[in-house]
């Protein structure tokens, strides 16, 4: 039996991650970190709601075989560009931070498609130095999921996003070879991949939107 680490439950990807540890026999707790609750009474969740720009202060309770960081923003709802790089570089990379220092070799993390240190576009570049800086860390199984558009129904209101979403729809069946990855994918494909890819051996770090999906089906 395992203990798990959500980081983000709350939000879309977290919240379909932590629904499916739930029903997952091989682990038996489940610790939530982050700034408010997901108001799920479960005996299998440990609840510490905290403040996530302050995640170091925790370490005493950041112990577990496995870590899931499923922390993210947006440009439209964090304008704010050094708040912007504190929620999507900072807090991952004090995840991992936290998990040399408490010896957790299993560490799993969703950025994005399209994620590079060196691109002009500054939530490319944010998430592409996250990678660099976690990858560095040489945590033993470390793995990084690079998505495209993630589907799904969010909680809060997207209207950018959503109109995206639809023309998507239109255009995902055309997208093929070398552009398959490209297209939407489900909230539940991600987890599906993450959580095979903490119980089995794979060498590959960096795991693109179409590998995703393969990896995914492999279940």
């Amino acid at each position: 039996m395992k203990t798990a680490i959500i980081l983000g439950a709350t939000g879309l990807t977290g919240g379909v991650l932590l629904q499916k540890l739930l029903h997952d026999n091989r682990y038996d707790k489940i610790k939530l970190f982050s700034r408010k609750s997901v108001n799920i009474s479960h005996p299998k969740i440990e609840e510490y709601l905290i403040d996530m720009f302050q995640l170091n202060d925790h370490s005493k309770n950041f112990t577990a075989d496995e870590v899931f960081c499923c922390i993210g923003t947006t440009n439209a709802k964090t304008p704010n560009k050094e708040l912007y790089h504190k929620i999507d570089f900072g807090i991952p990379v004090d995840t991992a931070q936290l998990c040399l220092k408490n010896n957790i070799s299993t560490l799993l993390i969703i950025s994005a498609l399209g994620a590079n240190p060196k691109s002009r576009v500054f939530y490319n570049r944010t998430k592409g130095e996250m990678e660099e800086r976690v990858l560095a860390l040489e945590i033993p199984k470390t793995h990084i999921l690079q998505p495209s558009l993630i589907g799904g129904k969010r909680n809060e209101k997207r209207p950018g996003e959503y109109f995206f979403k639809q023309i998507m729809k239109v255009f995902n069946p055309l997208l093929i070879g070398a552009m398959k990855k490209y297209r939407t994918i489900d909230p539940e494909t991600i987890i599906s991949s993450m959580i095979w890819l903490a119980n089995h051996k794979f060498d590959q770090k960096r795991i693109v939107s179409d590998e995703i999906y393969t990896i995914a089906k492999t279940k």
